[in-house]
């Protein structure tokens, strides 16, 4: 995996220069006489493009300890890796330069990055042990590598618009086919165990039942989220360590990582199989199937709002913007905890 062009942290920058460059539309900012170019990172900001924009040119120290809200030591280790250089005092009287945080290093590379960057991190991270629960928690923006194998590697991570080419044609056949199979008015609940008290299901229970497919969904995926994906695997399993990250703790590593944000076709495949044998083998064919075919069309519409959290910019004020805002917190600031299907976020 070829590293990603580290900024020049040892040059100077005038202060003509810096607004020059936000004239032409650059944004960079400062804090004291540190400079940073945000123009990678304005899409993602939580608060919005406009808001980004508005301070081009100026110093955001004020800004990151608030108000609204004093920005996590997450946020401020993020802001390093735009780091640029120094820009020049003015002839006026000389502000007191802000020193470099203590993680901060040349070239943007944190002291004590425990892992080689220009190899696949999957099988590096089992080893670190007690640090990795902390490590794993600091993001950075660079994408992440997990194979050495080209082929395995291409199969853990997808486009997002590959999951409705591949899934939604899934979702209109079976929801034709179970309306048909329902239509015949031959279904019947706990025909197996009784005949005079079983249920008859008609075709227009179908609707509810798909409703209720998409609930048990969301309900499924808050409980793995939050006891599976946000456990803390003990530091002396290597293998648990490896397990995490490879389930969910390479996404809290590199949460910008656009490949890496949507669950691959062929491993989503291997879980999604899985639910549909179990409705099979626990409800009629014709219900259990609607009830499946609800709860992937919940998947699908799931990770597609994920994928906008990270790379939409919803209007501010808008409910969305409030969910963008709550979604990026959770990888910055309150990375374990999460709320059913990150839809209640606190006002």
């Amino acid at each position: 995996l070829a590293p990603p062009t580290a900024p020049a942290t040892n040059q100077s920058h005038a202060p003509a220069e810096v607004r020059q460059r936000c004239a032409q539309g650059a944004c960079l900012v400062l804090r004291g006489r540190r400079l940073y170019d945000l123009g990678g990172f304005v899409r993602l900001h939580p608060g919005g493009e406009q808001l980004l924009r508005e301070r081009a040119g100026s110093d955001v120290s004020a800004a990151l300890e608030g108000p609204p809200h004093r920005h996590s030591r997450n946020a401020r280790r993020w802001l390093e890796q735009y780091y640029l250089g120094e820009v020049r005092p003015e002839p006026a009287p000389e502000r007191q330069a802000l020193s470099a945080p203590e993680w901060v290093t040349p070239g943007w590379i944190f002291k004590g990055d425990l892992v080689d960057w220009h190899k696949p991190l999957l099988w590096q991270v089992g080893r670190l042990g007690e640090k990795y629960d902390e490590w794993v928690h600091q993001p950075v923006d660079r994408p992440i590598r997990l194979f050495h194998s080209d082929f395995i590697e291409s199969l853990s991570k997808t486009a997002w618009y590959i999951v409705l080419m591949v899934w939604i044609p899934v979702v209109l056949y079976l929801s034709w086919f179970c309306y048909a199979s329902l239509a015949q008015g031959t279904t019947r609940l706990f025909s197996s165990f009784t005949t005079e008290y079983s249920i008859p299901v008609h075709k227009y229970f179908f609707p509810f039942i798909f409703v209720l497919g998409m609930f048990l969904w969301s309900l499924v995926e808050y409980l793995i989220h939050r006891f599976l994906f946000h456990m803390k695997p003990p530091a002396s399993n290597y293998y648990l360590i490896t397990l995490h990250f490879l389930l969910h703790g390479q996404h809290h590593k590199s949460p910008f990582d656009s490949s890496r944000l949507v669950f691959p076709p062929v491993p989503a495949s291997l879980v999604i199989g899985f639910f549909y044998v179990l409705l099979r083998l626990l409800l009629p064919e014709a219900v259990g199937m609607s009830m499946f075919v609800g709860g992937l069309f919940g998947y699908v519409v799931y990770d597609m709002t994920h994928y906008y959290l990270h790379y939409g910019s919803p209007k501010k004020g808008t409910y969305l913007y409030g969910l963008k805002a709550y979604h990026v917190k959770h990888h910055f600031e309150h990375q374990k905890s999460g709320t059913l299907w990150d839809a209640f976020p606190p006002s």
